[in-house]
């Protein structure tokens, strides 16, 4: 298995934390996000991490450098990182070949257990969600119809049994992965690089089986704004420890 972190954009509504750091630098209790996503990913026996670097990227190389070994890491250059997150997954293609891959965000604070429960998980495909969130203003939900994820976006469909939100790691087996990169390709080709990368893979949850692990009652949080980045220290971090 190999992780392909999405570690590429500008992080915006961040500033001006992220003005001199991308935020998957970002430290909580004296660690960066990526250096916890390391750790958890090493100690799940992941042997590879594909990181799609674009703002600031010389500086999550250096970062990783100081990362005790292994994974082994591949570095995939986003030059477009400042529209759609799909670009990222786009120029990750060649990666989506030989193994299951997990597609990480690298903006979220969350235990060991959380993603253990993903890798771990009986679905070949599978993702990770929130059962006990509804959804208020931008979060990224995941619907659920007869027992399967149908889609993963900021606006749900007309029709289905209930959503929760997505936390932002995606596992794919391999058999599934020429139907990611097909889904990927037609948004692409399309002329829609600026679109979210969860829209992008619309055909992806229509054509292949994409289970789900419900993670409620796990600390976790997606760092989008200062206020996430205020309850990330006050409420998840004390959970963590």
């Amino acid at each position: 298995m190999k992780a392909v972190i999405l570690a590429a954009g500008m992080g915006k509504r961040l500033l001006p934390f992220t003005k001199t750091k991308p935020k998957c630098l970002l430290e909580f209790g004296g660690k960066s996000l990526l250096q916890r996503y390391w750790e958890s990913l090493t100690r799940l026996g992941v042997q590879q991490v594909v990181l799609v670097i674009g703002y600031k990227g010389e500086m999550v190389q250096e970062a990783v450098q100081g990362f005790p070994k292994p994974p082994e890491v591949m570095w995939v250059i986003n030059a477009d990182f400042a529209r759609g997150s799909v670009g990222s997954l786009w120029a990750a293609k060649d990666e989506f070949c030989s193994d299951d891959v997990l597609i990480m965000d690298a903006d979220v604070l969350f235990p060991h257990t959380l993603l253990e429960r993903l890798v771990k998980s009986p679905h070949p495909n599978a993702l990770l969600l929130d059962e006990t969130v509804v959804q208020q203003s931008e979060e990224c939900m995941a619907a659920v119809k007869q027992d399967r994820v149908i889609a993963l976006s900021k606006r749900l469909p007309a029709d289905y049994d209930w959503a929760g939100e997505g936390v932002g790691f995606l596992k794919v087996g391999r058999e599934a992965l020429p139907r990611l990169v097909q889904s990927i390709e037609r948004v692409i080709h399309a002329g829609q690089i600026n679109m979210e990368y969860e829209d992008a893979l619309q055909e992806f949850f229509v054509s292949t089986p994409v289970g789900y692990e419900k993670i409620g009652g796990l600390p976790w949080i997606e760092i989008d704004f200062p206020v996430d980045m205020w309850r990330a220290e006050t409420e998840v971090l004390p959970k963590l420890a």
